[in-house]
């Protein structure tokens, strides 16, 4: 509980969304549709450059 004060609730809901869409990336390369899968999964890493220029840009602010 105390991770989730310091981070932030819309963080922690950003990295929760950031596996979900691991998981299905994944689940849809391993059924045969390779390209689809890896676009999907290309989305995680985009997410989490996301949360850290917002972290970057939040702190740079105080």
């Amino acid at each position: 509980m105390k991770f989730i004060k310091k981070i932030g609730i819309g963080y922690v809901l950003m990295l929760v969304l950031c596996v979900v869409i691991i998981i299905v990336a994944e689940y849809t390369f391993l059924n045969g549709d390779e390209m689809h899968g890896i676009f999907i999964g290309l989305w995680a890493p985009m997410l989490i450059g996301l949360m850290i220029f917002f972290k970057l840009v939040d702190h740079g602010s105080k």
